[in-house]
């Protein structure tokens, strides 16, 4: 690994899961074992199974947003990882969804018939935050941009030095995040695309809460619902 900050190889393995099809996240640097997951939906075994017999040891679980889909196994996952002496991966979400957590309306898991809900957030994401993965002077940074219009706490965690977002459910590759949910609002989902995903490099690669990857510039150039 070396010492510059940026450099170590960045691992990311996507899990689609549950009803939905949600794509969740493992993220690690090749040679550490400090790692974060970015969403947790139903059935998320995989992700548990994974960190275990790569012996990986979660600092957090990072939410996009708190739909039910992105939560569902949160509670799963942080008691099956929590290390012996320890405290469990920490929980964090946009300050705007905090309470969602914790609000199976809000949440949208009362609709379904099965209300999920997890323990409160153990800290709270706010725009152009920047938070390290691995050692906090030679890891990988993120910037976290605040990119609602699908839900009013939706986060984006983009990496400079690796030239990955990992959007959630704002920029889908040909598609666009629904905002006919409470909360959503199409002018603000258009204004986050716009102004806070489609002003990184074109090259950068773009990880979806839903679908294939896709690339800045791709959607700039194709995207029917947000031209650039």
């Amino acid at each position: 690994m070396s010492g510059s900050r940026g450099d170590a190889p960045l691992r990311i393995k996507a899990y689609t899961l549950g009803p939905y099809a949600t794509n969740c996240y493992v993220l690690w640097l090749e040679g550490g074992t400090d790692a974060w997951i970015v969403d947790a939906s139903f059935d998320p075994g995989p992700i548990v199974r994974d960190v275990r017999e790569l012996g990986l040891k979660p600092s957090r679980l990072l939410l996009t947003h708190a739909h039910v889909d992105h939560i569902a196994g949160v509670e799963e996952v942080l008691g099956t990882l929590r290390q012996p002496g320890s405290a469990a991966p920490a929980l964090m979400i946009h300050t705007d969804e905090s309470q969602w957590l914790v609000d199976p309306v809000l949440n949208l898991s009362a609709m379904g018939g099965v209300p999920v809900t997890t323990r409160p957030a153990d800290g709270l994401l706010a725009h152009g935050q920047r938070i390290v993965l691995g050692d906090p002077s030679t890891g990988v940074e993120f910037e976290v941009l605040h990119t609602p219009g699908h839900s009013p706490g939706g986060v984006s965690f983009y990496s400079p030095s690796h030239g990955v977002v990992l959007a959630g459910d704002a920029l889908f590759a040909g598609s666009i995040g629904r905002t006919d949910f409470p909360g959503g609002d199409l002018p603000t989902l258009e204004r986050s695309i716009r102004e806070r995903l489609y002003t990184l490099p074109r090259q950068t690669r773009v990880l979806a809460g839903h679908g294939p990857d896709t690339t800045v510039g791709d959607e700039m150039d194709t995207n029917p619902y947000v031209p650039a």
